[in-house]
Formats: structure tokens, sequence, C-alpha cells
């Protein structure tokens, strides 16, 4: 679908890559990865014609439909979410005029025989089964389900996009591309304003979607899931892994201990020649052979090695005192505004437990975050405990730095004992290495600003660490040394994260908030996630027919005026109903899994093209939706009976 070949991009003396050639084909979902500033939106912009190589050829058909969706974008205030998500279908309606065009054309002509009129024919049928092919007919509802998907609520589609903060209009502008159902989408950094609910959604969008995808993220659970193929910018060359993200970080391990190993080998080599030129340069018999080694070692081509992992560091908090048993206790906290954020909040944090806050934007995370800081009002009773230090992230903390201070200067001045030897290792780390580090906070961007800030806070000594997306400017290395540097913290620790891989490993207690309400629930991010969305309709299913039953056995209660061989029969009539829901719930669990292997299935390679797989999926999924709709109209009906 698109070919690149010999391509060669430089901004100053040393390209950013060279010589890159490759295919993206049909279903590949192409993990883009490298350290920061190695080019990886560069290519997006490349490969989407917002920007031209120094050389080298991008080849895509013209029929070919490319989506870009960029890290930061120009967005319009003009309009509702309805009416800005609409404007994705500004190809379908062109498709339609087009078509129109052509059936009238046709309409006029009389000359049936001729090869131009067979053309015309043959160019309306395509146009035609194209049109339908975009699925022109239900666009309306495949907007609804992507806004959903994306996080709205079905009475945001009226309000003007101004009511929502940049984050919110990104999902717009994201939503718009997924609806224009592009060939090859380009997705530069698509889950920073997405909660784990729409990242999930996401993920099975992608997977699911017959497009190419080529996508640049930093959340390593996101791209593991929905990449089949990894290409790793480094060294100025792209290196193509035909393997999953965490297959690629496998392999890429053992190249890098085969380029050390040549690298080694290479050193030992040049030494032995200088060696012996040293020795015999000023013997007339060994003249020969020193003017040989010396061209030898002039057609050497050095061994590159790939930049070294830095994630391999390790930070620790400094030392602390011990705080209360019970840093946090919240007793029927409320907080509302002009609607009800959260109420009748009941949880106890204790010394040493690492939590998260996870649910989706809007639901209260932050806010709650701010109420035991006591940054806002509330109602109720919130205690932060004896001796408690707390360290604190958000985005605005990072408005907080000096801006007349250097990036060294600023953590230099926070720095104790032998952390201070180390303070480049720790820029370094967070992608302010080089020249980066003698840079003014005041030039810096606002992603640069809060890698400082969450720099100084590692450096700061507390015991209640409370981090609000601490991930969201980090790139995989610098979110390694955070994650290992929390879990080694003796303190406690409050993450609001969406990252689950970030998650994962630190956290044994999850917070879900949503409606209103906070969840406890025990376990890491996975065990939530397992409990909450391991099959999505068999458990609503389960529930409904649950609660039907509770409903029938009340009723009959309430039937004492029926005579006895009545409410014998209308019994009866609840019980096959009830087992034929209950036959239609196991259908539906049956299928449902049968979904889940052969999703699996066509994320392999090998599989990608087999057209029986995906007939099989096809049909599964349509069975399935049928089923669900069966047992909707079942569960009515028995509903009805129990009244």
């Amino acid at each position: 679908m698109i070919a690149v070949d010999g391509l060669k991009v430089e901004f100053g003396v040393k390209p950013l890559f060279s010589d890159a050639s490759f295919v993206v084909n049909r279903r590949d979902r192409i993990a883009l990865v490298g350290k920061n500033g190695a080019g990886k939106s560069t290519l997006l912009k490349i490969l989407c014609g917002q920007q031209q190589p120094t050389a080298g050829t991008v080849s895509i058909p013209t029929d070919c439909v490319v989506g870009y969706l960029p890290q930061v974008m120009v967005l319009q205030d003009d309009t509702t979410v309805r009416e800005e998500a609409q404007k994705a279908f500004a190809n379908i309606n062109e498709m339609r005029e087009k078509v129109a065009r052509l059936e009238r054309e046709m309409g006029e002509r009389t000359d049936y025989e001729s090869d131009s009129y067979l053309a015309l024919v043959e160019k309306y049928t395509t146009e035609h089964e194209r049109f339908h092919m975009m699925g022109a007919e239900s666009r309306e509802a495949e907007l609804e389900r992507t806004l959903v998907g994306l996080g709205f609520n079905r009475t945001d589609f009226e309000r003007p996009t101004s009511e929502f903060s940049g984050g919110w209009r990104m999902r717009i502008e994201l939503a718009k591309i997924l609806l224009q159902q592009p060939d090859v989408l380009l997705l530069d950094e698509p889950t920073n304003h997405l909660d784990i609910d729409s990242i999930q959604w996401l993920e099975q969008f992608l997977t699911q979607s017959s497009a190419a995808v080529v996508l640049v993220s930093h959340d390593r659970a996101f791209i593991n899931n929905v990449s089949n193929r990894t290409m790793e910018i480094s060294c100025g060359r792209i290196t193509d892994y035909r393997v999953k993200y965490d297959e690629y970080v496998v392999l890429r391990q053992e190249r890098r201990e085969q380029q050390l190993r040549a690298y080694e080998n290479q050193q030992k080599e040049m030494a032995d020649i200088r060696d012996f030129v040293e020795r015999f340069r000023y013997k007339p018999t060994k003249a020969v052979q020193v003017q040989q080694r010396l061209r030898q070692l002039e057609k050497m081509v050095p061994v590159e090695v790939d930049e070294v992992d830095t994630s391999a560091m390790r930070l620790k908090f400094p030392p602390c005192q011990r705080s209360g048993d019970y840093p946090v206790i919240c007793e029927e906290v409320r907080k509302a505004y002009n609607h009800v954020v959260f109420d009748h909040v009941n949880l106890t944090i204790k010394r040493g437990e690492k939590v998260a806050f996870v649910g989706r934007n809007g639901e209260g995370k932050s806010t709650l975050v701010k109420c035991i800081m006591g940054e806002i009002p509330f109602e109720g009773e919130l205690k932060v405990g004896h001796n408690v230090q707390i360290g604190y992230f958000a985005q605005n903390q990072a408005q907080l730095l000096d801006e007349s201070l250097t990036v060294f200067q600023t953590i230099d001045n926070v720095a104790r004992g032998e952390v201070r030897l180390r303070i480049n290792d720790i820029l370094g780390a967070f992608m302010f290495g080089g020249e980066a580090s003698d840079k003014r906070v005041v030039v810096l961007s606002g992603g640069e600003r809060s890698r400082l800030a969450m720099i100084r806070l590692l450096l700061e000594p507390v015991n209640l660490l409370i981090l609000d997306e601490p991930t969201n400017h980090l790139d995989m290395a610098s979110k390694d040394v955070l994650k290992e540097a929390i879990r080694a913290f003796d303190g406690t620790a409050i993450i609001v994260s969406h990252d689950r891989e970030f998650l994962d490993g630190v956290v044994t207690k999850v917070y879900e908030f949503g409606g209103g309400k906070v969840l406890e629930h025990l376990g890491g991010i996975y065990d939530f996630l397992s409990v909450r969305g391991g099959s999505f309709e068999a458990p609503v299913v389960k529930e409904a027919v649950a609660q039907i039953e509770q409903k029938a056995r009340e009723q009959s209660v309430q039937t004492s005026n029926q005579s006895y061989a009545e409410r014998k029969e209308q019994q009866k009539r609840i019980r096959k109903a009830e087992r034929v829901v209950e036959e239609c719930e196991k259908k539906i669990a049956r299928m449902e899994q049968r979904l889940k292997e052969l999703d699996a299935l066509l994320m392999e390679q090998a599989n990608a093209s087999d057209m029986m797989l995906v007939t099989e999926y096809t049909q599964t999924k349509a069975a399935l939706d049928e089923e669900v709709e069966r047992w909707e109209k079942l569960s009515e009906e028995l509903d009805k009976m129990g009244k």
C-alpha cells in the first residue's frame, strides 16, 4: 500500500536516518519505536505527505486513503461534537455525488455497444460497490458507536466543542479519522488523552480493522496488544522486526549482544593492527606488510552499537521520616459542582500501600487528589495522617519551576549526597542528555517542564507520593526508571494513571471512579481488569437473568389471589422461558470465546490474510449480534410474564 525506497532525512550534519526502504502492507500494524528525537514523528509526516525527505521516494497508490493523527492539532470550536464528527463523511458525500453523476451519464448515453460505454459501466460498478463498502447507510450509527467508544456520553453529542478540554477535542479528531475508514492509519501518540476503557476500545478497533496501521506510542501494553510488526529507528537506520513489540524487545537484546561482540572483536583486531604498525613502522623489511595493515585499517567500517537502554539505571528516593499507620482516611467524602462528582467516598490507605485511581476522564480522580492536598473544599471527613510529608506531581507543578535556572541547576539545587555525582545520568534517563542539560527552564516545552518537575520530585524526601498522570511526557526508558523508583519506595503512593503496563507490578489496590462512586478492588491493575472486563456481554446477561428471576419470585408472592392451577401454569411458562434465556446466555458465552480465539489467530502474521478465518470471524460476530438481540427480546417477554 505504501512503498518507501532509499529514504533519507537530515536537518543538521548527521542525518536522522538514511537508506530506509520498506513496504507497508494491508493489515500491517506497525509499532514505530526509538528514543525521543530519533525521527518517529518525522517519518509519519513524510508518509502522509506533510513533509518532504532529503532523498528517496514514498509511493502511495492514488486510490489509497491515508488518515493521520498528529500529536498537536489546530482545533475548531464553532460546531457541536456531532457536527464536527460528521465532517469525517465529506468523502462519502463526494462519493455519493460521483456515483450519481456516473449514473446520469449512463442514462444520457445510447452507444451501448461502444468500448467507452462499457468502460463507463465498469467504472460505475466499481465506484458504486466502493460507496456501499464505505458503509454510507450506517454512518450515523457508526459515528455514535465511535464517539461512545472514545468516552463520550450521548448527552455530549449536541454540546459545543468549545466546552471540552484540549484532550477531549483530540478524541473528536481521532473519531473523525477512524470514521473516514482510511486504508492506512498513521497515529502519533493516540493514547495520550484516553482513559483505560477508551484505550481498550481503540485496541479492539485497530486489531479488527482491515486498514494498515503505523503508530507511535509510549504505552507499552497498547502497542504490544495492537502491533504485529515493529520498526526501530536507531543509529540513523530503520530496522524492521516482523514481530509484535514484546518479541521485538527480546530480538533487539539479542541483536545488541551480537553488535557488542562484533564491536569488541573489531576493536581487538584494530588494536592488533596498530600494534603491528608501531612495532615495525621503521623496519625496511616490513614496509610492505605495514602498508597493507594501514590500508586494511582504512577500509574497516566501524561497527555501530545501538544506543544503551538507560532503563537499567536505578533511582532511589532519599530517606524520610516514618509516617503514621494511615496516611489517608476518607469518611463520607462528597464533592459537587453543578453536578455530583462523587459521594459517600469511604477509603483507608495504609502506610506502605501503593494504590491506583482509575476511571474515565471527568469521574473525579484528580478532584479527590486535590481534596487530599487541601486545594479545594469538600464535604465529609478527610484525614491526612501523622507526620505525612507529601510529594505531589501534577501537570501544573511544571509551572512552579524557576525559569531563570538551567536544567542542570534545577536538579543540582535539590540533589544531596552521592546523587549529585549522577545528575547527568539521571538527566539522560529522562531525555535531558548532552546539551539539553544546559537549556534554561524558560525555553522548555510543557512536556519538558513536566519531566524536569518529575526528576525534582524523585530527589525530595517524602513518605506519601501522589502522582497525577506521571507518564504523559515520558518515553519507555524514562517510565521504567520511574516505575522501579516507585517500586523501591518505602512510603505510600497514590497513582492516577491510564497506563496499564506502568501500574502493573506497582499497585496492590485499585480504586475505580465512576457514576459518582469510588469502588475498592484488591489486587493489581490486571486483576481489576480481568474481573471487570474479561467478558462483556455474558456477565451483563447473567446479572440481567438474575434480576428477572428475582422479579419472578417477587411477583409469584403477589399473585396469591390466582387459583392454584393458574399459578402453576404461570410458573411452568416462566421456568421454560428462564431455561431458554439461560441457553441463550451459554450460546453467547461460547461465541464470545470463539471470537477471542479467532482474534488471537488473526493477530499472528501467518494468519493475517487467511480468508477462512476472516470469514468465520465475520459470521460469528454477526451470529453473536443476532443472539444478543434474541436474548433481549426473550428477556423482555420473561419480564412481562412476571408482572
